[in-house]
C-alpha cells in the first residue's frame, strides 16, 4: 500500500496519483452508538433492539448503512481528503452495504484512487475519483463507494 508524500494538510490535487492505494483508519462500532444513531435516524428494529433483532433478519444487532456511510465519512476525511485543497463533492456512486457492521466489529478502510482529470473549464481544480472499501476484523468488506472530489490544484503549478 501506498504512503501519502504530503501530509493532509498540504496536500493537493497532484498529490492523489491514478493507481495509488492507501489503507487507514480504524473504528471500532459499539452497541450504544449502533442503538444511538439509529433511534435518531433509521430506527429499525435490528438497528434499535437488541432482542428483537435476535429474531431479525440478521440475527442480532446491527448498525445501520448511513451510520456506516458517516464512520467512513469520518475516516475519509480525518485521513484521505486534504484539508487545504478539497472544494467539495458532487456525489458518491455505486454506494454497497455487502455485510452487515456488528457491535464490536472494528473498521478499516481502503481507498483505491481511479480516476483523476483537470477541469476544462476551470484549471484551478482537478476531479479525483476514489473507490472506498470498509473491512471489518474479520477482512470482510462491509462498505464500498465510489467517491468523487474536486481539489484545488498546488497554487505554484497554476502561475
Amino acid at each position: 500500500m501506498t504512503e501519502f508524500a504530503t501530509p493532509i494538510g498540504d496536500r493537493w490535487y497532484e498529490d492523489y496519483p491514478l493507481g495509488a492505494v492507501y489503507e487507514f483508519g480504524d473504528a471500532t462500532v459499539t452497541e450504544e452508538e449502533i442503538v444511538e444513531f439509529a433511534r435518531q435516524f433509521d430506527p429499525q428494529s435490528f438497528h434499535v433492539d437488541p432482542i428483537a433483532a435476535k429474531s431479525g433478519p440478521f440475527g442480532g444487532l446491527v448498525a445501520s448503512g448511513w451510520h456506516t456511510c458517516g464512520l467512513m465519512m469520518r475516516m475519509f476525511a480525518g485521513h484521505y481528503l486534504s484539508t487545504v485543497a478539497s472544494l467539495g463533492s458532487p456525489g458518491i456512486d455505486e454506494l454497497r452495504w455487502p455485510r452487515p457492521v456488528r457491535p464490536g466489529d472494528r473498521l478499516r478502510m481502503r481507498a483505491t484512487v481511479t480516476e483523476t482529470r483537470l477541469s476544462k473549464s476551470k484549471p484551478d481544480r482537478g476531479l479525483v475519483r476514489t473507490h472506498l472499501e470498509l473491512f471489518n476484523g474479520e477482512d470482510d468488506l462491509v462498505f464500498s463507494a465510489t467517491a468523487v472530489n474536486f481539489l484545488a490544484v498546488r497554487p505554484a503549478v497554476r502561475e
